[in-house]
């Protein structure tokens, strides 16, 4: 069992409409929005993966949906790097904490409990984990969750209440291993497999404008080392969408069925005489 503290965000949901998507195993739905035209975007599945199309230059939230009764700790990487702490990523790393049935938006690279720097889609080059020398990981946003440990329940009707079992203080990672990690991690990539890395992938995700967003510290104790569920989304470019044929060439095509609600309200007749 591991104890540690976690961030909690709490973000009121953005109203969207998109296609049926597929099943996804585990607690946690996870889902992209454009925050610049407020749709979430269309999923495309592709050789086993999930691929959304970004537009350079708009702003973007990562959208976690808990779906169960119990409370999870949700491990956000997005480009390879964690959301909260900015280290290369992993699942045993500091996550936010979700409530039962609660759903919130990330819009950005957590900088205190009061800001983060926004989530924007930029070219593969800008992307904040390509200008922290570490572009290999670009053009994927992945979630781990964790199931919270169930404390024990005692029946002390026929016996005294047995004393309670002295829990290990939180454990923090080492100063100088901490300090270490740092370093690797903006270390320079090799200029090779940067120049790799930036010929496939053409949209990456920038260290945008701060702005406001609220949180907290709260303990969680994890039920388990290994996450209950790991989901990712691939994205990329509209343009490159369609050279890789997960796209159809002249996308998005134009619906010409009849709907019930084309528009929002009913506009004034023509004037009398015209």
């Amino acid at each position: 069992m591991y104890r540690f503290l976690a961030s909690v965000l709490s973000v009121v949901a953005l109203c969207g409409f998109s296609p049926v998507r597929p099943a996804e195993e585990g607690p946690v739905l996870l889902s992209v929005i454009d925050r610049d035209d407020g749709q979430e975007l269309d999923l495309h599945p592709h050789r086993g993966q999930q691929w959304v199309a970004g537009s350079p230059g708009h702003r973007y939230s990562v959208r976690m949906q808990n779906r169960s009764g119990e409370r999870v700790l949700v491990v956000l990487s997005v480009d390879g790097v964690n959301a909260i702490t900015g280290q290369t990523a992993s699942p045993s790393q500091s996550g936010y904490v979700l409530e039962p049935w609660q759903s919130s938006e990330i819009t950005g690279w957590r900088k205190s409990n009061a800001e983060v720097a926004q989530f924007v889609f930029t070219a593969s080059s800008d992307s904040y984990a390509s200008r922290t020398g570490r572009p290999a990981n670009v053009g994927v946003i992945g979630i781990a969750v964790f199931n919270e440990a169930r404390r024990p329940v005692y029946d002390v009707r026929p016996l005294p209440m047995p004393r309670p079992t002295p829990r290990p203080m939180p454990q923090y990672e080492d100063r100088a291993e901490a300090s270490a990690n740092a370093r690797a991690a903006e270390a320079p990539a090799p200029p090779r497999a940067m120049a790799r890395s930036e010929s496939r992938q053409r949209l990456g995700t920038g260290h945008g404008e701060r702005e406001w967003s609220s949180s907290s510290l709260t303990s969680f104790e994890r039920a388990s080392r290994t996450p209950v569920q790991v989901s990712e989304l691939r994205y990329d470019s509209r343009q490159r969408l369609v050279a890789m044929g997960i796209l159809p060439r002249g996308y998005p095509r134009v619906d010409n069925t009849p709907q019930a609600f084309p528009s929002g309200f009913v506009p004034d007749p023509p004037a009398r005489g015209r």
